[in-house]
C-alpha cells in the first residue's frame, strides 16, 4: 500500500532524472534515463503492478526521514532500538575534471550500519516501460538484469555488494557492514565497489553543500527557501536547459476526478518564472542556459512559439493514455503526454520578455547572444502587435472556449514594457518610441474592460463577473503598484470570494470539468504576497506559517491542497509551488520590521 494520504515521498535526482522514496524507503517512481522516459518504478500510480524497490523491516522497526541538510541526499532510518542502519539515497551528480559533472542516469542507495545485527529483506520489482509488458529479472555474474521484449525492448541493472538470489527472491539480509544497491540504465564496464560508491556518495554530498552556499542567506524562512530552490534544481535538464513543471505524471488534482495531467515537460511561462527567482538566489549562468534552450526552440522568425515543449525540444507532444495502469488512488486516467501543446496562450510572451531583459542586464557583454536576443525581442514585439486583441486559452489551459483573459493581456503589456526596456539599453530609440504606443493601448484596454465597478476588482476575463487569483500578479510584474486603490481592492475581493480558510481556488467558476474543489497552492502563495505587498505583514505571515505546516514531512509542495483534509494532490513536487514560497518568503524577510 501506498504509505499515507498526503505524497509523503522525497526527491533525488541529478538534474537528468529524479527518483521519489516513500517515507518508509521505497522507490515508487522512478524514470530513466531521463526525466520523461518511461517509468521503470511506478508504484505511484499503480499500487499492484506499478513497480517498486521496498525495504521490509519487522513490524518493531521505526522508519525516520529526513535530509542531509543543504544536499538532496534523502537518509531513511529503520531501528529497533538495538539494530540500526540507515539508507543514502541519492542520484551522483559532481564535477568532473574537465568541469563537466557526473550526472549518470543511475540511483544507488547506500546502506549504513549504525549498530547492531538488523535484518531486513529487499522487494526489487522494477516494471519496466510505465509497466506495459511483462518485465523479466535474472541473475548474472556481476549484476541482476530486469528486461522488457514484448514492447520495446529495455533493461535495467542492479549492481550490489548483497547476495544477489536474496535480492531477487526477496530472502532476509543480515547487515554486518555497510552495503550498496546502484541501480543504472547502462551497464558497466567495470563494476562499482562499495568504496567507490562511498566516493560518490561524498562528492554529491560536497556538491549540494557547495550548491547552496551561493544561496544568500535570511533571517527568515532559510531552511524553507533552500530546500525548495534545490527542488526547483532538480527540476532543471542539464542537457538543454528545460525546466519540468513537476517530476510526475497524472497524479490528480481531486481523487476521483480526471484532472490528471503529465507535467514533465518545460511550460514556457511557468520556467521563465523559475529562473527569475533563481537568478534572485545568485545562480546566474542558469539563465543563460534557458535562454540558449528558447534559441534552440526558435531558430525562425514570426509567430512559432508554443506554450511548451519537450524537455530535448520536442515539440509535439501527443497525449495518451495507459489504461493499464489503475492510477494514483486508482484516479484515472493515467496520461503521458500533453495535449496542450498546441494552444495559444498570450501570457507566455510576457514572462520570456521578462527573463530576456534581466539577462540583457546581467550579462553585458555578451554582443552574440544579445544579437539573437533582440530578434526574438522584436519577433515577440510583431506577435503581440498582431495577437494581443485576440482571445486564448489563458494561464489554466482552459479546453473550452477562447477568452480575453485579463491576465493574458496584463502579460502581454509587459511584453511591450520589457521589449521597451531592451530597446533602450540597445539605443533603439525608434522601436522605443513605436512599441511605446502600443504597450499604452494594451493597459487602457486592461482598466477599461478588465475592471469590474460592481465587483471591485479586475476580473478573471473581459466584461466579467468571475474572479481570478492570476490578477493578483499584476503587481509583481509592475503593472500596478501595491499601493493603488484598484489593486488593494482586488486583493480584498479575491480574499473574500476565492479564500477557503486561508487557501484559495484559482477561480470558482466551472471550467471544462467542473467546479474546481481542490486548492491550487500557487494561488496562494501569491494571495499571501499580495497581503504582504499592500501592508498585511502580520496577516500575511501567519497565514504563510499555516500553509507551510501542509507541506510533507520533508517540506516538499504538490500543485494542490484538498479543501478540507489538507492532502496534497496533483502532480509532484510542483515547481510552481515552491518557487512562489520562496518569493513569498523573500518579500517577507524584506518587509521584516528592523
Amino acid at each position: 500500500m501506498l504509505d499515507s494520504n498526503n505524497l509523503e515521498l522525497g526527491i533525488i535526482g541529478n538534474c537528468h532524472s529524479s527518483a521519489l522514496i516513500s517515507k518508509t524507503g521505497s522507490i515508487h517512481w522512478c524514470c530513466l534515463p531521463e526525466f520523461d522516459s518511461p517509468s521503470v518504478f511506478a508504484k505511484i500510480l499503480d499500487d499492484a503492478n506499478g513497480g517498486s524497490f521496498e525495504i521490509v523491516c519487522g513490524e518493531n522497526y521505526t522508519i525516520e526521514q529526513q535530509y542531509i541538510p543543504k544536499t538532496c541526499i534523502l537518509v531513511t532510518v529503520f531501528s529497533d532500538g538495538v539494530n540500526i542502519f540507515e539508507v543514502h539515497d541519492f542520484m551522483p551528480r559532481y564535477l568532473k575534471k574537465d568541469n563537466s559533472y557526473h550526472s549518470p542516469a543511475e540511483v544507488i542507495r547506500y546502506f549504513k550500519l549504525v549498530s547492531g545485527k538488523p535484518t531486513f529483506k529487499i522487494k526489487y520489482d522494477p516494471r519496466l516501460e510505465y509497466s506495459s509488458c511483462k518485465t523479466e529479472t535474472l541473475i548474472k555474474d556481476d549484476f541482476i538484469v530486469s528486461i522488457s521484449q514484448e514492447a520495446n525492448y529495455d533493461s535495467l541493472y542492479l549492481y550490489t555488494d548483497f547476495d544477489q538470489s536474496s535480492i531477487v527472491d526477496g530472502l532476509e539480509i543480515d547487515l554486518v557492514s555497510d552495503g550498496y544497491c546502484l541501480i543504472c540504465y547502462n551497464e558497466k564496464i567495470i563494476p562499482p565497489k562499495l568504496n567507490e560508491v562511498f566516493s560518490m556518495l561524498n562528492r554529491t554530498n560536497i556538491y549540494w553543500i557547495n550548491w547552496c552556499s551561493v544561496t544568500p542567506s535570511f533571517s527568515e524562512y532559510e531552511d524553507e527557501i533552500i530546500r525548495s530552490a534545490m527542488t526547483l534544481k532538480l527540476l532543471t535538464y542539464e542537457k538543454t536547459g528545460a525546466i519540468l513543471a513537476a517530476a510526475t505524471t497524472s497524479i490528480p488534482e481531486t481523487i476521483g476526478e480526471v484532472r490528471n495531467w503529465d507535467y514533465r515537460f518545460c511550460w514556457i511561462r511557468d520556467a521563465s518564472m523559475v529562473i527569475r527567482v533563481v537568478h534572485e538566489l545568485g545562480h546566474k549562468n542558469v539563465i543563460k542556459k534557458y535562454l540558449e534552450y528558447i534559441i534552440d526552440l526558435i531558430p525562425d522568425k514570426g509567430d512559432k512559439f508554443q506554450i511548451m515543449y519537450g524537455i530535448n525540444g520536442e515539440k509535439e507532444l501527443k497525449e495518451k493514455q495507459l489504461d493499464h495502469l489503475a492510477g494514483y488512488k486508482n484516479s484515472t486516467p493515467v496520461r503521458v503526454g500533453n495535449a496542450a501543446f498546441s494552444q495559444k496562450q498570450n501570457d507566455i510572451y510576457g514572462v520570456l520578455m521578462d527573463i530576456i531583459y534581466t539577462e540583457i542586464k546581467l550579462f553585458t557583454d555578451d554582443k552574440d547572444l544579445h544579437e539573437q536576443l533582440w530578434s526574438i525581442t522584436k519577433n515577440v514585439a510583431w506577435v503581440i502587435n498582431e495577437r494581443w486583441t485576440y482571445p486564448d486559452k489563458g494561464i489554466w489551459e482552459f479546453r473550452g472556449e477562447d477568452q480575453h483573459f485579463t491576465f493574458s493581456k496584463v502579460l502581454c503589456w509587459v511584453a511591450m514594457d520589457r521589449a521597451i526596456k531592451v530597446a533602450q539599453l540597445f539605443n533603439k530609440d525608434k522601436k522605443t518610441s513605436k512599441w511605446t504606443v502600443l504597450r499604452d493601448e494594451i493597459k487602457q484596454d486592461i482598466l477599461q474592460h478588465g475592471w469590474n465597478d460592481q465587483k471591485k476588482s479586475f476580473t478573471q476575463s473581459y466584461n466579467s463577473n468571475d474572479l481570478d487569483a492570476s490578477i493578483l500578479l499584476m503587481e509583481p510584474y509592475g503593472f500596478i503598484e501595491a499601493n493603488d486603490p484598484m489593486y488593494i481592492s482586488t486583493v480584498h475581493a479575491i480574499e473574500e470570494e476565492l479564500s477557503n480558510d486561508g487557501l484559495l481556488y484559482r477561480y470558482k467558476n466551472e471550467d471544462d470539468f467542473g467546479l474546481p474543489s481542490s486548492s491550487f497552492t500557487v494561488c496562494t502563495f501569491w494571495f499571501i504576497d499580495a497581503l504582504n505587498k499592500i501592508g498585511e505583514r502580520g496577516k500575511a505571515k501567519e497565514l504563510f506559517d499555516k500553509l507551510l505546516s501542509y507541506s510533507n514531512h520533508l517540506g516538499l509542495f504538490s500543485e494542490d491542497l484538498d479543501f478540507k483534509t489538507k492532502e496534497l494532490l496533483g502532480n509532484f513536487p510542483q515547481a510552481y509551488s515552491h518557487l512562489a514560497l520562496i518569493e513569498t518568503a523573500m518579500n517577507l524577510n524584506k518587509s521584516k520590521p528592523l
